[in-house]
């Protein structure tokens, strides 16, 4: 038994008759009936009575009616949804954040617009440090993330810079380096003044990343900061921050957190030091929904 003879069966159901279902199915109507005779004696049971005017459905008939539409309806529906898988319109995307690259706009305007445009994919949503997200994104867990600087490159993945925003000094509202908050336009801090004050950092030790480079940036000017704690995540950092534990440097788009308590100032222009947004999928990704995220992101990007 194949779908083939399934639709012969309902067809002739429909029309109650050999020679209109015949028509209908754009066959001959000996073939048809020999098919229809062959599926009764593999189900060993009658479907059709046989008369002048046509044919009548047997009680097994009318059942198996029942289980062939049934059958037939949630195959087209299958067809459908292979359809949609096959252009991406179903199945699971899996992407992570780090909590800082969660913090800048863009990534809530991507999710939203990705949920707009893709209803029918599922969204299994994660948060973790940059050397967590890449090693999940290696190990295949996640098909691809946000985070700001790359913390290591693994063979096979892509790592590609959509935005890049400034990063800003984070200092304790009652600590004198914000007494020019009331101003319109907050006085720049040198890294030499951030130098002399408790520094919190998030990296992990010997990893490169955001807070390698202001260390290496403040190397090449013969500063030694004094660092007060390492953390793991950039909210604990600034947690940390508003306690009035020490100060940070942390990404622009996240000098609102904790504006009772936390006042942020740019960095001397000559002491700039860039906090990018970056994407990182696997190369050659065969998941079209983690295509179609990777593609909307570079879009947004662009945009702005």
């Amino acid at each position: 038994m194949d779908l083939r003879h399934l639709r012969y069966f309902v067809t002739v159901a429909e029309t109650g008759h050999m020679t209109r279902a015949a028509e209908q199915l754009g066959i001959q109507q000996p073939p048809l009936s020999q098919q229809i005779k062959a599926l009764e004696r593999e189900l060993g049971v009658e479907l059709l009575r046989r008369h002048p005017r046509g044919v009548a459905l047997t009680d097994a008939g009318r059942h198996f009616l029942r289980e062939a539409e049934n059958l037939l309806e949630g195959y087209a529906q299958m067809r459908q949804r292979m359809a949609r898988v096959a252009n991406g319109q179903e199945g699971l995307l899996a992407v992570g954040f780090t909590s800082s690259a969660a913090a800048h706009a863009f990534t809530p305007e991507a999710l939203r617009v990705y949920r707009r445009d893709y209803p029918g994919v599922e969204l299994d949503i994660h948060e973790d440090n940059a050397a967590g997200l890449t090693a999940a994104i290696a190990a295949g867990r996640l098909h691809c993330g946000l985070l700001r600087v790359p913390v290591s490159r693994p063979d096979g993945l892509v790592f590609e810079t959509l935005l890049t925003e400034p990063a800003v000094a984070a200092v304790p509202c009652d600590h004198p380096l914000a007494r020019d908050r009331q101003t319109s336009r907050p006085r720049a801090i040198s890294l030499a003044e951030l130098c002399q004050e408790k520094i919190i950092l998030v990296r992990q030790p010997g990893a490169p990343g955001l807070y390698a480079n202001l260390l290496a940036l403040c190397e090449s000017q013969g500063l030694r900061p004094r660092i007060a704690a390492e953390v793991d995540r950039m909210m604990t950092n600034l947690n940390l921050v508003a306690a009035g534990a020490g100060v940070s440097v942390v990404p622009k788009s996240i000098s609102g957190a904790h504006a009772h308590a936390v006042t942020y100032l740019p960095l001397a222009r000559a002491e700039r030091l860039d906090a990018p947004l970056t994407l990182v999928s696997r190369r050659g990704e065969d998941n079209l929904p983690a295509q179609h995220f990777a593609a909307l992101a570079r879009r947004l990007a662009a945009a702005r």
